[in-house]
C-alpha cells in the first residue's frame, strides 16, 4: 500500500491542469469526501502496526504535495483568466482597422496646389502668429488705415504689434522680401478673424493666395489663369470679373463663375441669378512691391485668394461651414471616395 502511495506521489508531481475545471477535477480525485487520500485514511486500520508510522507519513506526504500543487496551478490559472478578462481572447482574429478618410479641407487644398502647380507655381508657408508689418503695413495697409477695418482681428493682448495672421497674405509678404523675382507662388494656410461663427462664416477658416510677379505681367495674364483654374476645378468655362476695392492690389476685382440654373439647388446658391462669387483678385500694387524691396520700374504682378471652406462647400454642396471644425464621423466617411 506504501508502494501505491508513493506511486499516486509521483502523479502528483508530474500533473498540469490548462483550465480551472481540470484542476478542480483532480482536486476532487484526492481531496474530496470520497477522495483517495480519505480512502488510505480509511484503509490505515488494516496496516500493520509496524508499518503504520511509514503508511502515515507518506499519506500526509501525498496530502500536502496535493494541497502545495493545487494552490500553485490555481494561482497561474487565474492570473491566465484574468489577463483574458482584460486582453479577451489573444488568439482570436482581430478586428478590420477601418481605413479613414481625408478631411475635405485637405481634399480641397491639394486640389488648388495640384492645379496651380502644373503651370508653374511652388507653395509657399509663413506663420501664424503674424505681426503687424507683414499682416498689414506691408500690404499698403499703415496704422489707423480705414480698411483695416474690413478685418476683426485676433490681437495678443501684451504686444499689440502682434496678431494671428488675418490672410495669406502675409506669406506673400515674406516671400517677395526673401526671393527676387520671377515669382509665382501660392499659400495655403489657416487664418483667424474675430467674427461670429454661422452657418456661413466662422473665426477659424482657410484660404490660398497666388502671386505671380515679372516683367510685362498684365491683367490679361491674371484673367487666363483664372480661367483655367476655374475649369479645371469647377468644370465652368465661364467667368466675370467685377471691380472692386483691396487695400493690396489696384485695379481689384471679384471673380464671379456662372454656375448655371439646372436644378432648384443652383437656384438656391446662386439666389437666381446663376453666377456664384469665388475669390478676388488684381494687380499688385506699387506700393506693395516697394515696400518689399522690388523695383516697380522693372516689374509687376498679379494676385487672387480665395477662402478653402467656400470652394468645397460649393464643390460638396454643403450649406452649414460648422460642420468642418465638429468631427462628425458620420460627414467625414462620406469622403473616403475622394482623392
Amino acid at each position: 500500500m506504501i508502494a501505491q502511495i508513493e506511486k499516486h506521489i509521483e502523479e502528483v508531481s508530474n500533473f498540469s491542469a490548462n483550465s480551472l475545471e481540470e484542476l478542480e477535477a483532480f482536486r476532487i480525485k484526492y481531496l474530496g469526501k470520497k477522495g483517495l487520500i480519505t480512502q488510505f485514511f480509511a484503509d490505515f486500520k488494516n496496516v500493520p502496526n509496524e508499518e503504520k508510522k511509514v503508511y502515515g507519513q507518506a499519506i500526509n506526504q501525498l496530502k500536502q504535495s496535493t494541497s502545495d500543487k493545487i494552490a500553485a496551478l490555481k494561482q497561474s490559472l487565474s492570473s491566465t483568466v484574468s489577463s483574458q478578462q482584460v486582453y479577451g481572447d489573444l488568439t482570436r482574429p482581430s478586428q478590420p482597422i477601418d481605413i479613414g478618410a481625408r478631411h475635405p479641407i485637405s481634399i480641397v487644398k491639394n486640389k488648388i496646389i495640384d492645379i496651380f502647380s502644373r503651370v508653374g507655381f511652388n507653395v509657399s508657408e509663413g506663420p501664424e502668429i503674424e505681426d503687424d508689418w507683414h499682416n498689414f503695413t506691408a500690404l499698403n495697409l499703415p496704422e489707423h488705415h480705414p480698411a483695416r477695418d474690413m478685418q476683426d482681428t485676433f490681437f495678443v493682448q501684451t504686444n499689440p504689434d502682434i496678431l494671428l495672421r488675418t490672410h495669406t497674405s502675409s506669406v506673400q509678404v515674406r516671400y517677395m522680401e526673401n526671393n527676387t523675382p520671377p515669382i509665382r507662388t501660392i499659400s495655403p494656410g489657416r487664418v483667424f478673424r474675430n467674427e461670429a461663427i454661422s452657418a456661413r462664416s466662422h473665426c477659424v477658416f482657410h484660404q490660398v493666395e497666388g502671386l505671380y510677379i515679372d516683367t510685362d505681367v498684365s491683367f490679361a495674364d491674371l484673367k487666363q489663369t483664372l480661367l483655367y483654374f476655374t475649369k479645371e476645378l469647377f468644370g465652368k468655362s465661364k467667368i466675370r470679373l467685377r471691380p472692386s476695392y483691396f487695400p493690396f492690389t489696384e485695379p481689384s476685382a471679384e471673380v464671379d463663375i456662372y454656375w448655371g440654373l439646372n436644378s432648384e439647388a443652383d437656384y438656391r446658391i446662386t439666389k437666381g441669378t446663376g453666377w456664384l462669387e469665388i475669390m478676388g483678385c488684381g494687380m499688385v500694387d506699387p506700393n506693395v512691391l516697394k515696400n518689399c524691396g522690388i523695383d516697380t520700374d522693372v516689374y509687376s504682378g498679379y494676385a487672387f485668394g480665395m477662402g478653402i471652406e467656400r470652394i468645397a462647400m460649393l464643390l460638396y454642396q454643403i450649406e452649414d461651414i460648422r460642420m468642418f471644425y465638429e468631427n462628425d464621423i458620420r460627414f467625414l466617411e462620406q469622403f473616403k471616395a475622394s482623392i
